[in-house]
């Protein structure tokens, strides 16, 4: 059954709909995803470790480190050059270190303390200064490693180039601490920025800004959970003007490339393409779901199958 629903929503996928976002790379349960994540950065690192010496990588926080865990695993901790690696944080809560809402904590517990990283390349936010003396010290890190050449920099701006941003995403569409309709937003002047009012806990943060992320070589969104079906459609696919824009949706990288990661099972499955349809109402993309599913009605759960029949009372073609 899983399989079958998987292909349906592979299918749908690769369609066309979301052709400028990146492919999304769909997957049935959280063990696939978290093999194709460690395949994905391990394959990147080493072809980045060949080019030039070095893998800057950048981090978020939330269950993004838990689904980096096969990383820690055979073959990956011992085949992956980790002596190369130079790590540092997309956004960071401005917390004691040892804090439970630390992201390098957070990152230390569930990968950093577990694979072989050299200390001196962790490269993170002073915990002991206010939110805005952290991103300034943090810009004034990552600009003295532009000018080794540990971190790259663009060539169509003067940004650091990171060779992988990962990032995950809310169920409002924030990326890093970059929320829906905050002013931070709009910062183009610097690389690192701080928020004091964050929607969510903790208030204070420092954040990349869209400038920084878009200039990145590679850029993985890793999205999981029925919650943010919705935002996952508005951020990816493309969606009718009057859609809301959401801050992942602004994660368009220039010269790079956007790799969207998801996780579905049937419920997520009813639910993104219930956002599709509902929020948007394309009456063709309506048909076209209903004969892709159509054709499979003898593999479906019940559940599904109702959603469906409610579904094809708004659509003759199915």
């Amino acid at each position: 059954m899983k399989q079958r629903v998987g292909k349906i929503v592979k299918s749908m996928a690769l369609s066309g709909v979301n052709n400028d976002r990146g492919k999304l790379r769909i997957h049935e349960n959280l063990d696939e995803l978290r093999t194709d994540l460690a395949d994905y950065i391990a394959e990147l690192s080493e072809a980045v470790v060949k080019e030039r010496g070095v893998f800057a990588i950048a981090l978020s926080g939330g269950s993004l480190i838990g689904l980096m865990g096969k990383l820690c695993e055979a073959p990956y901790n011992k085949t992956v050059d980790w002596a190369k690696w130079h790590i540092f944080w997309a956004d960071e809560r401005v917390v004691a270190k040892n804090h439970s809402d630390s992201n390098y904590k957070l990152a230390k517990d569930g990968l950093l303390s577990k694979v072989p990283i050299v200390p001196s390349h962790v490269h993170s936010i002073n915990d002991s200064v206010s939110a805005e003396e952290a991103a300034d010290e943090y810009m004034f890190v990552i600009r003295q490693l532009v000018k080794t050449r540990m971190v790259n920099v663009s060539d169509i701006s003067d940004c650091p180039k990171f060779d992988l941003i990962l990032l995950g995403m809310g169920p409002d569409g924030h990326i890093a601490s970059l929320f829906p309709n905050h002013s931070v937003l709009d910062e183009t002047d610097e690389w690192v920025t701080f928020i004091t009012d964050s929607p969510k806990p903790p208030p204070e943060r420092i954040t990349f800004t869209l400038p920084v992320i878009n200039s990145a070589s590679n850029v993985a969104m890793v999205v999981t959970g029925e919650s943010k079906a919705e935002a996952v459609h508005l951020a990816i696919d493309n969606v009718e003007p009057d859609c809301p824009s959401l801050p992942a949706r602004l994660v368009q990288p220039t010269k790079g490339k956007l790799v969207p990661f998801s996780c579905e099972c049937e419920d997520w499955m009813q639910s993104h393409w219930e956002a599709r349809l509902v929020k948007c109402g394309t009456a063709c993309l309506l048909c076209y779901t209903g004969h892709i599913i159509g054709e499979n009605f003898p593999t479906l759960s019940p559940n599904l199958l109702t959603w469906i029949i409610k579904v094809k009372s708004n659509c003759g073609n199915i």
